[in-house]
């Protein structure tokens, strides 16, 4: 997925998105226009990104960016899309954190506008390290900066997720502990098993995402600690860097009340799957970059707190991960461009490493 050619993400016409959203705008801001509407080439596979820039001669921001549910119609990835829990989240992070959080200006819950709720949030500029191709490939900003330009990115990332976790009291965000029964550990896991069965509701079932699940009852920590308020999908393709200093933390509809090291995981775990991608296309990558221990020790230094049962954390995140790949699969074989193969497994792009991670055997071989 991460080497290919990107798989459909919406059956939405931008001209017409561009025409209703200029006619949504003018009653948010009389006499405004939405000018130069575009839909970036690296348009979500979940929520839907629209680039504009506001006409009038006092607009709250000029440039911005409008996040819109998915098109259900476009065999979404997942089940629901909540815009005002994500807007709510952004504004809360803004207002107790130091973090950089573009703007949120209009929260659009009514779906008759653009056919589904959205907001608008500030635009900001500067680069982000992309997903495809993977930023552990040569030939992209990332892999071409120096040791030193790379240890600060990690380190100030890394600091990201640390402040995210200690500056929100996690009383306030609880509307972001997830359904269910337990601690919040409990809930989250529970969460993804209910995601899973509805990924593979009336198709084939993958005996790896369930032997990850045994696993993850093998692992459980004793002692899951005080949860704090989750980032979701806290990665640096979701940061917005000005040089190699972030400047917008963005995409935060997995946000939730959970461990801190549910986020340390994904942090980790992410930057692995592209790593092993490259590795395995035959290029070294970035192998020093965003490694386990680096990551655990930033963090431990920066907040105090010695991350635990990473292990278990790592394999959740592969877990989640592939999941999410295996609904992609299935939506690319819903619209025509894959075929289901005899072995569903196959379908998550990195089920080796996840198989490695279930057996006990992939960190050492990485380390």
């Amino acid at each position: 997925m991460a080497t290919k050619p990107r798989p459909r993400t919406t059956t939405r016409d931008p001209e017409d998105l561009a025409r209703r959203l200029t006619a949504w705008l003018d009653t948010r801001l009389p006499g405004a226009k939405a000018a130069g509407v575009t839909v970036p080439a690296s348009n979500g596979m979940s929520s839907e990104t629209l680039l504009f820039e506001i006409e009038h001669p006092e607009p709250p921001v000029r440039a911005c960016a409008l996040r819109l549910a998915a098109d259900p119609s476009a065999y979404t990835v997942f089940p629901s899309y909540d815009l005002a829990r994500q807007y709510r989240t952004m504004r809360l992070v803004a207002d107790r954190t130091d973090l950089p959080v573009p703007r949120v200006l209009w929260l659009e819950e009514d779906p008759g506008p653009l056919g589904a709720p959205f907001f608008v949030m500030e635009r900001v500029e500067g680069r982000v390290p992309p997903d495809v191709m993977p930023y552990t490939y040569e030939g992209n900003w990332l892999h071409a900066a120096t040791d030193a330009e790379r240890e600060h990115l990690e380190a100030v990332s890394v600091g990201l997720v640390a402040r995210l976790h200690d500056q929100v009291p996690v009383a306030e965000a609880e509307f972001l502990l997830l359904p269910g029964k337990g601690d919040a550990l409990h809930r989250h896991v529970e969460s993804q098993r209910r995601y899973y069965d509805w990924v593979v509701d009336g198709l084939a079932r993958s005996p790896l995402i369930e032997a990850a699940f045994d696993r993850l009852a093998d692992l459980w920590p004793r002692e899951p600690g005080t949860p704090v308020l989750n980032w979701g999908d806290a990665r640096i393709g979701n940061v917005v860097y000005d040089g190699f200093d972030p400047v917008a933390v963005l995409d935060w509809e997995m946000a939730a009340v959970a461990p801190r090291e549910v986020d340390l995981g994904w942090t980790v775990y992410l930057h692995r799957f592209f790593q092993d991608l490259t590795a395995a296309s035959g290029q070294p990558g970035l192998p020093a970059f965003l490694r386990r221990d680096r990551v655990e020790a930033r963090y431990a230094r920066l907040t105090g707190r010695t991350p635990r049962d990473m292990d278990f954390y790592t394999l959740y995140a592969a877990l989640r991960h592939a999941i999410v790949m295996l609904r992609i699969a299935y939506r690319q074989v819903y619209f025509g461009e894959a075929a289901v193969p005899a072995d569903p497994d196959t379908l998550i792009l990195h089920h080796g490493s996840l198989r490695a991670m279930v057996q006990g055997s992939y960190w050492d071989a990485v380390r």
